[in-house]
């Protein structure tokens, strides 16, 4: 089957925009979303998120629920993220990035620790390869990009600010919901997914790669595509949709 694919940059992400001074939030990344959504004339839609899109997805489903979002969800998969601020087990150059130090530590850092931070994320048999590591920090440098590492992170703060609302989203969410998941992530791995039944309670579909870590779409492709495809056809999807 062949289906539309609309996959965006976020503001401060990929070839967007990169302001420096902008103070990044998970609503307006919401809003800018929605608005590509409505001028795209999109409505009705199937949702694939990952790590940060995981939070702007919960936001945008609180929405749907409230009956203010844009466009009509079909279902919503989530890759590996943050969905419980409790569960998210922070690499330690997060916290330093969250920390006064951040603006210091992101001046200070390099490909080279770029690396050694991103391979600890990955499955031990799925490591970045060098044109994987070039690829990605090209776009963290595109448009200036790499002085908003700091800038970025806060989106640790509005998890726990706004837990009540994107955990709740989850629990009342009213399609159908996927986790593709891998398990060795060790900020995001299978302690969520347990964290996640025992909060909210089992999924309508769940699929756990072993020996995956935080990037199943970069490290297993075919994996991921096999399960969302499947997760997709469980529930009617069609290719015109």
């Amino acid at each position: 089957s062949q289906y539309r694919l609309i996959a965006s940059d976020m503001l401060g992400f990929g070839f967007s925009d990169k302001p420096k001074s902008h103070t990044y939030s998970i609503n307006e990344q919401a809003d800018i979303l929605e608005s590509l959504i409505q001028q795209l004339g999109i409505r009705r839609l199937h949702v694939l998120a990952h790590d940060y899109g995981d939070t702007v997805a919960q936001e945008m489903l609180a929405r749907q629920l409230e009956g203010t979002g844009v466009g009509e969800w079909l279902s919503v998969c989530f890759l590996n993220g943050g969905l419980f601020p409790e569960t998210h087990r922070a690499l330690f150059i997060q916290k330093l990035l969250l920390s006064p130090l951040g603006p210091l530590v992101n001046a200070l850092s390099s490909k080279k620790r770029f690396r050694k931070a991103l391979s600890r994320t990955f499955g031990p048999d799925t490591q970045p390869a060098d044109d994987e590591i070039s690829a990605f920090w090209h776009l963290i440098n595109y448009n200036n990009g790499k002085h908003l590492f700091h800038n970025l992170i806060t989106y640790m703060r509005e998890r726990k600010v706004y837990r009540e609302r994107w955990v709740g989203a989850l629990r009342d969410c009213n399609v159908p919901l996927a986790l593709i998941n891998g398990s060795v992530d060790p900020v995001s791995g299978a302690h969520m997914i347990e964290h996640y039944r025992n909060t909210i309670g089992e999924l309508d579909y769940l699929v756990q790669l072993d020996d995956i870590g935080h990037y199943p779409h970069v490290e297993d492709p075919q994996s991921v595509i096999a399960a969302y495809t499947s997760f997709l056809n469980e529930n009617g999807a069609t290719a015109t949709q």
